[in-house]
């Protein structure tokens, strides 16, 4: 789009000043970062360089800095350097040619300078904006570059260092060393050298200087001004709501004030004499010093004005009275200038949220009102970066105005209007496009066609402008939003060019007597960014960069925001100011790209994660809230209200007069008072506006990563639910206390109750959440190797329940499915009933799941397989007497000589005892399972009890034992429990033969047959019909007898079926035999040992009534249940 140009005629205008402005510009701003950089790196031992810290290079560095700029190679001092020239010409050359580049810069700058002051450019940043905002820009960049640069303490060392290496490897200095040796020494003292410097310049400088007293007083008002005003409004003025938003000086209202400070302080230091001379001069000159105690240099560095100007001005002669102002302007900064912006804060806030919110319900809006945005955008910035560096840089007693809780809000409405243009750019681009068309060339083709004097070259330039806006269509704007169609990059560079040719003394067309013009170009080049450099626009005025070198207040900040419940809501702005960090670089210094990346990675996730902790710390407080209220409805607190109606129905006076009622539940939910807030309601409230910033974004970008904020609440929520269930059990292992499964049941609902409400908060999948916590709460240990509700159940029921009912302190009822502690001398620290009836193992089965279910089972069985392996012990010591006693079971006499001959009958049925007590466990574990899946998966488990149900006899035995793995998983019965097969199979010894191995299974029942009679002698042995079986849990023998029988022989592949009827066989001749017995104590309790055969043969599916008939008359087992119904009925009497 850029005009073919040929400046022949015109001598200014091959200076190319526009070019040289933005290269300098730019290479200023990239030089002064690497100045940054090595000045950090001076200053952070750590990355110093080496040389400078090295004990050997030390005398030899202080002479060098003692002598510096001169050269002497003849010292003593010098001798260490000679080893290491080529490695610190190496290491430092990077250093010393930063240096070369600054003096390089500074001879450009001052040959530009001398030019302008040749052309006596006109400078009015109203009319020619681009080229005054360049040259005052040039001028503090130059400025703050040398101060930089003077700041440097190592710079003499640095430099002296290289430049002796270099003398001693080439036999002579480098050939930059003697100018810039001279530039450190002149610029000891920057400002001085260059308020002498710019003695010649004052004339252009002070000329652009005092052209901002149409806008820079106009700028800085205070927050009534504003407020009155109605600065930003787009809801003052209805009926103006739809024009767009004019002014003749568009680009200088969202001009940054930051910038205008900076030109103020540092350009009329440099041209000082014209604050005598010119009235006009001294009250902005004033009126900036009245503003702030200290400007930004360059990122963090800052100077102190008040100060530096001081120290100035005091040396020079007849300046006493500006000294006076100083100090007037100081006092006046101190005390008024930090809540003149605390006020200005708290209207742009106000203001900003205003904005957004209209924005947000009419984006159409964004079209003629885009410059408040900018505008606003441009304000907030200015006294956001103010506040950092005044706080950082405090000078008064009184901090207040320095600390704003409410700052993170001010930044949120920034983001916010930012993301609106983002996302509402092509609205702008299409409005834009048809102003550009329809308005603006329409326009400045008039302002054109009467220009008196227009030479040639200027008249291409303008034609070409008005031939580019005109071309644009509407057409062509519906096309916005396919890409970057446009770029009017060349016709922006057109314009500056143009403002340099008629800027300068001798121009044809000079732009001072046509004001207009430059007006109306500039209104024209804001519109033209709106259509193709909306981002760069954001950069410009919104940047908030800098917070990546005040990161220790960056965060104060952010703990400031969380802490106060009503500012937690825009914590999200600290994460997604990271996203700015990277707009800081400079393509000159690469090397600090990747340091700055990580500080923003860094800081965004620490943002994002404490921000989820303090969700989760809430979530997890309203949790505990919730499960106190749900622990109220537990059937266990509704006794004392049930004795209490008891009592007043049957007339009964209280025990104790004046006893308060207790609080029944929910009457937390009866308000009396709208006004009255509960702990509750505080935590849900600061909850809401936590979330609502977590869920404000799904992701964000930051220097090619992605953040998603409610991934971070996810991971942190799985994190403390895992812990809070495992709490929840309360198990401590000293005391082997545990909470009742029914009650960490009821407190894990309430707990998934509050996280599934999480979901209306924010937008994050909560089930997700549950699916990962509670399946590896079914495993043994969860990701993370700590034990999980599984193995602490698991290891409770099996050393604590189990172990007691071993020890006889507890035993089985059957008539209760339920196992019930028995009165003993030493109590037990916790009611067996309460863990292992119907309901607790319901729950527990609920908690466990099948997964967990199944590994208590393969627990159940690892013990029952160690018990099993004892028992075959006892089986092979006596091995030879059971032999003959299988087949003698018809000869009395011979079997009674054999049974006297035969070692630990006892330990048989106390070890087949505890096999049946836990078998008779696990299924009350397995019934629960049934249950719970029935009312989860109906139809699934109707399926695998139909197929169970259906097995052929025919079937294969491994495909019989699939099927029963699968029916045992569902918590269905089998045959033979393929657990307790897997158990025992893995029991094979190496050393004993298959054939060897049946035989001692047959004689484990032959064994356990034979030794029956001796439990009719045990006083414990005595039939309950009301709890259906014996205290001391030998009816547990007939579940162990089936159960072991039916996997050993499947093991062994033996008939199940003959096995059992030959143990029915040794067992009823032995217990006929104690039917003729006398001795009253060894056939005590005869009766109640005669109903376990009735029992193993009710409980096995390979025994029959029938069967049992042929052995042991059924006339014997029905007056064994008289005699014991008889008994417990006069022992009850």
């Amino acid at each position: 789009m850029s005009a073919t140009l040929s400046r022949g005629s015109l001598q200014p205008g091959q200076q190319k000043l526009a070019e040289k402005f933005t290269i300098l510009n730019d290479r200023g701003i990239g030089m002064l970062t690497r100045i940054y950089n090595i000045k950090k790196a001076c200053g952070d031992p750590k990355a110093k360089p080496s040389y400078l810290i090295d004990k050997n290079l030390e005398s030899a560095v202080k002479f060098i800095v003692r002598k510096f700029p001169a050269v002497e190679t003849r010292n003593n001092n010098l001798a260490q350097l000679q080893k290491e020239k080529s490695e610190i010409l190496k290491n430092l050359a990077l250093y010393y040619f930063t240096f070369v580049d600054v003096m390089e810069f500074k001879d450009h700058v001052c040959e530009l300078l001398n030019t302008i002051d040749a052309c006596q450019v006109f400078f009015d940043i109203t009319v020619n904006f681009d080229l005054t905002k360049n040259y005052l820009d040039l001028v503090v960049t130059y400025t703050n570059l040398m101060m930089l640069l003077s700041r440097i303490e190592e710079r003499k060392a640095i430099i002296g260092l290289y430049n002796y290496a270099h003398e001693m490897t080439h036999g002579s200095s480098d050939r930059e060393y003697p100018r810039l040796g001279q530039m450190i020494v002149d610029y000891e003292n920057p400002l001085k050298k260059m308020m002498e410097e710019f003695v010649p310049h004052g004339k252009s400088l002070s000329d652009a200087l005092l052209s901002l007293q149409m806008v820079y007083p106009r700028r800085n008002l205070s927050a009534d001004q504003w407020r009155n005003a109605q600065l930003l409004s787009l809801i003052s003025a209805p009926s103006t709501m739809l024009n767009p938003a004019q002014s003749d000086t568009m680009p200088c209202e969202y001009l940054s004030l930051d910038a205008m400070e900076k030109w103020i302080v540092f350009g009329f230091i440099l041209c000082h004499g014209v604050l005598n001379s010119d009235q006009a001069a001294l009250s902005l000159w004033k009126l900036a010093l009245q503003s702030s105690t200290c400007l930004c240099l360059f990122r963090d560095e800052v100077f102190h004005i008040h100060k530096s100007a001081e120290d100035l001005f005091i040396n020079i002669r007849g300046y006493n009275k500006r000294v006076n102002d100083i100090k007037e302007c100081k006092e006046q900064a101190l005390s008024q200038a930090g809540l003149m912006h605390r006020e200005r804060r708290k209207f742009l806030r106000s203001a900003l949220k205003e904005l957004a919110t209209v924005l947000s319900d009419q984006p159409g809006l964004l079209g003629p009102k885009a410059l408040f945005v900018f505008m606003a955008l441009s304000f907030a910035r200015d006294e956001i970066i103010w506040l950092l560096r005044h706080a950082d840089n405090i000078q008064k007693k009184s901090t207040d105005d320095f600390i704003d809780k409410h700052i993170a809000e001010l930044i949120f409405y920034m983001e916010e209007l930012r993301a609106h243009v983002r996302k509402y750019g092509p609205v702008m681009q299409r409005y834009y496009v048809q102003y550009l068309s329809g308005f603006d060339a329409v326009v400045l083709n008039e302002l054109v066609q009467n220009l008196s004097v227009c030479p040639e070259d200027e008249s291409i330039i303008m034609s070409s402008f008005v031939n580019t806006m005109t071309s644009l269509s509407v057409k062509q704007g519906v096309t916005v939003e396919d890409g970057d169609v446009f770029d009017f990059r060349g016709m922006r560079l057109d314009w500056f060019r143009l403002q340099a040719y008629t800027s300068v003394s001798k121009a044809s067309l000079g732009i001072a007597d046509h004001r207009e013009l430059g007006k109306m170009m500039n209104t024209i080049i804001f519109h033209t960014k709106m259509v193709d450099s909306l981002v760069e626009m954001l950069v410009e005025t919104s940047d908030l960069s800098i917070f990546c070198f005040y990161s220790r207040a960056f965060e104060k900040m952010f703990q400031q925001c969380l802490e106060l419940p009503s500012q937690s809501r825009h914590s999200i702005s600290f994460p997604l100011l990271c996203t700015h960090f990277m707009s800081c670089t400079h393509e000159l210094c690469p090397e600090e790209r990747h340091h700055i990346g990580d500080r923003s990675l860094s800081l965004c996730n620490m943002f994002l994660d404490e921000m989820a902790k303090q969700a989760r710390n809430l979530i997890t407080d309203i949790c505990t809230e919730q499960c106190t209220l749900s622990d109220q409805l537990l059937p266990k607190h509704c006794a004392k209200t049930i004795s209490q109606a008891v009592n007043k129905k049957s007339k009964k006076q209280m025990g104790k007069k004046g006893e308060p009622e207790r609080e029944k539940p929910g009457v937390e939910s009866m308000r009396k008072n709208r006004l009255l807030v509960t702990n509750l309601d505080k935590l849900h409230t600061a909850l809401s506006e936590l979330c609502f910033s977590i869920n404000y974004v799904p992701n964000m970008v930051i220097w090619e990563h992605t953040f998603t904020p409610r991934e971070y609440l996810t991971s942190h929520l799985e994190i403390r639910f895992t812990k809070s269930i495992v709490g929840m059990t309360m198990y401590n292992q000293a005391t082997q206390e545990i909470a009742k499964p029914s009650e960490l049941l009821t407190s894990v609902r309430a707990y998934m109750t509050v996280l599934q409400s999480i979901e209306n908060y924010v937008q994050i999948d909560i089930t997700r959440v549950f699916n990962n916590v509670l399946l590896q709460q079914t495993q043994h240990l969860d990701s993370h190797g700590e034990p999980t509700i599984t193995s602490l159940y698991t290891n409770w029921y099996l050393e604590t329940l189990l172990r007691q009912v071993s020890n006889g302190h507890i035993a089985y009822f059957p008539a209760m499915k339920a196992f019930v502690n028995l009165p003993t001398e030493n109590e037990l620290t916790f009611n067996a009933e309460e863990y292992s009836d119907i309901s607790e193992m319901r729950s527990l089965s609920e908690l466990l799941g099948p997964y967990g279910m199944k590994f208590l089972s393969e627990s159940l069985m690892w013990h029952i397989s160690s018990q099993v392996a004892e028992l075959k012990k006892l089986v092979v010591d006596n091995v030879e007497i059971l032999t003959q006693m299988r087949t003698s079971f018809d000869k009395p006499e011979h079997m009674a000589s054999l049974f006297k001959k035969l070692s630990s009958v006892d330990s048989v049925l106390k070890r087949m005892t505890i096999i049946g007590v836990i078998l008779s466990f696990r299924s009350l574990a397995q019934e629960a399972l049934r249950d719970v899946l029935s009312c989860h998966i109906p139809f699934l488990v109707s399926s695998v009890e139909d197929f169970k149900d259906h097995i052929p006899r025919e079937t294969d035995m491994k495909v019989a034992m699939n099927v029963y793995e699968l029916s045992s998983a569902a918590g269905l019965p089998c045959e033979i429990d393929p657990a307790l097969v897997v158990a025992l199979s893995s029991q094979k010894s190496e050393n004993i033969s298959p054939e060897e191995e049946y035989k001692i299974a047959c004689l484990l029942m032959v064994f356990v047959a034979v030794s029956m009679p001796t439990l009719a002698s045990n006083v414990m042995s005595q039939y309950s019909p009301a709890i259906q079986g014996h205290c001391n849990n030998i009816h547990c023998l007939a579940k162990a007898i089936n159960q072991i029988a039916a996997a050993l022989f499947t093991i062994h592949k033996g008939s199940i079926e003959d096995r059992l009827k030959e143990f029915l066989a040794l067992a009823s001749s032995s217990l006929l035999k104690i039917g003729q017995e006398t001795d009253k104590t060894t056939t005590r309790n005869r009766e109640s040992v005669y109903l376990l055969l009735d029992m193993i043969v009710q409980e096995s599916p390979f025994l029959t009534m029938d069967l049992l008939e042929s052995c042991f008359p059924y006339v014997l087992l029905r007056n064994a249940y008289h005699a014991v119904y008889k008994q417990s009925v006069s022992s009850s009497a």
